[in-house]
């Protein structure tokens, strides 16, 4: 029986990174993962909510959850940035009780439902990199990624704090290159792999973000990746949309195709290329889908 999830793919993935979306939706059936929709489901605020306004960036993510609560599911993402919100409001409020009653009020008040605290929230690649989700893969019998070198990219807030994420060792992050492994790949191994992709300054500094994205991507071609894999679209959008000016700036050259997990996962199970849409990449992924054969 497919496991049922509430899905909230966040905002990234539902404007600009249309195609993580699209493909997780196609992916999940091949995985026994039934996601239920969340219509009413806000934006989670990211970081600059939490800052700003921090009873605003509570009452929204816990708003999330209690709607997820009255499906009766938890809460499944495709992004770091999602992920850490939610799963950071739901720790601060079920630790404390006063803060969920006060959160509770201002929920009642804008006719919400009030949340009881029994929701989970899981990344997409947490659930497929446990034993269970690997022998999902196994299942599905995958035609692989045989001979396909791949550079697991986790970023910074899948991963931090441990207090709130805690699935696997952030300096030491093993999930992405079980995957690989299992998925018939070779895993590209580099020490940048958990460094911060420049996302969050890329708007007021530029330059300063791509020497961060510099980092992670000369270290994975200087692994002999033919291609990156990140579980976020905030870092697959500074690895892939601004690369060529991060090689501009750095005065480099990476040529490095960058996936969004689902479609990792989709090439080794043979799903449709056209469901991927892959166009919207701007570096081209000619030479991964030659590799494998797809």
């Amino acid at each position: 029986m497919a496991r049922k999830f509430a899905y909230y793919p966040g905002c990234v993935a539902e404007f600009s990174s249309k195609e993580l979306n699209s493909t997780t939706k196609a992916l999940a059936p091949l995985l026994d993962i039934d996601l239920q929709e969340m219509p009413a489901a806000t934006c989670c605020g990211a970081g600059d909510v939490a800052e700003a306004k921090p009873n605003l960036y509570l009452t929204l993510n816990v708003r999330i959850l209690s709607q997820a609560e009255e499906m009766g599911c938890d809460i499944m993402t495709i992004c770091n940035v999602c992920t850490l919100n939610l799963r950071r409001a739901n720790k601060l409020v079920r630790e404390d009780p006063r803060l969920l009653e006060a959160v509770n009020e201002e929920l009642v008040k804008a006719g919400a439902r009030p949340y009881e605290g029994t929701r989970e929230v899981t990344h997409l690649l947490w659930y497929i990199a446990t034993e269970e989700g690997l022998s999902l893969l196994e299942r599905q019998g995958p035609k692989g990624l045989s001979g396909l070198r791949v550079a697991p990219y986790y970023g910074c807030q899948l991963l931090r704090p441990s207090s709130v994420m805690g699935f696997e060792d952030p300096d030491q992050p093993q999930s992405l290159e079980r995957l690989i492994v299992a998925l018939g790949g070779e895993v590209a191994d580099y020490e940048a792999k958990s460094k911060c992709c420049g996302f969050p300054i890329l708007l007021a500094r530029e330059n300063t973000a791509l020497k961060e994205s510099h980092v992670a991507l000369s270290q994975a071609r200087d692994a002999g990746a033919e291609c990156m894999v990140t579980p976020c679209p905030l870092c697959h959008l500074a690895m892939d949309a601004y690369q060529r000016k991060a090689e501009a700036v750095n005065g480099e050259t990476y040529n490095m195709p960058v996936l969004h997990l689902p479609q990792l996962i989709g090439l080794a199970l043979g799903l449709d290329n056209k469901i991927m849409d892959f166009k919207r990449h701007m570096v081209p992924v000619d030479q991964v889908l030659s590799v494998v054969g797809a």
